[in-house]
């Protein structure tokens, strides 16, 4: 067993796509025909079941990939060719927005609770803060700054590999809070000022009711 990327050698390194396809082979042609170009309506109904969608994107400071959520059929299809997202409130980095204004490349991944397939969108997005679309999208009397609206170029289902083996969706998979740090531990160790980590952690949950939306 190597302990650093330096001590592989370059002869296991994968670098042209000759040598992937020599160790995966060709896709089966069932993988292929379920990608297309248009919301079918049997993608509508994943997409319209969805409460969380996995958000990647690329720009000049790099890649970002952000998860977006909120009941089901918040992502909304508009047509065959786009969906739109509403930008509820956040932390204010902005990232995936700065860079869809620089690269309108997008790539989303929906998840379902109890479903083990998911659905994936490639396309394009624009930023959208037209007033009465924003108030279509109104939660708690709440509007969202911006709607994202991608236009698809390619969609298509994943199979339910991936979740299987990591047993999402099991309650026996399913861990305590306590196994890991808290935020404000994190925050504490990572802040150059005096921080208080249980009062971060104790005052969190009114914090979130008062800012979800």
């Amino acid at each position: 067993m190597t302990n650093t990327l330096a001590e592989i050698s370059p002869s296991y390194r994968i670098t042209t796509t000759e040598q992937l396809e020599a160790i995966y082979g060709e896709a089966s042609p069932r993988s292929l025909a379920k990608e297309i170009d248009y919301i079918s309506d049997h993608y509508r109904a994943f997409i319209e079941k969805a409460p969380f969608v996995a958000v990647a994107t690329s720009g000049l400071e790099g890649l970002d990939c952000s998860p977006r959520g909120d009941p089901p059929g918040f992502v909304r299809v508009m047509d065959a060719k786009t969906v739109l997202i509403p930008d509820r409130r956040g932390n204010n980095r902005i990232d995936t927005l700065r860079n869809l204004v620089r690269d309108p490349r997008i790539s989303l991944l929906f998840l379902i609770p109890g479903v083990r397939e998911t659905m994936r969108i490639n396309g394009r997005a624009e930023i959208i803060t037209d007033p009465e679309l924003l108030e279509s999208f109104i939660m708690q009397g709440k509007l969202p700054r911006s709607i994202l609206a991608v236009t698809v170029d390619r969609i298509y289902f994943q199979c339910s590999k991936a979740l299987v083996r990591s047993g999402l969706w099991s309650a026996d998979a399913q861990i305590e809070r306590s196994e890991l740090p808290s935020t404000g531990e994190i925050l504490a160790a990572l802040s150059s000022d005096a921080f208080d980590a249980a009062d971060y952690d104790k005052g969190y949950p009114e914090h979130m009711r008062k800012t979800i939306y």
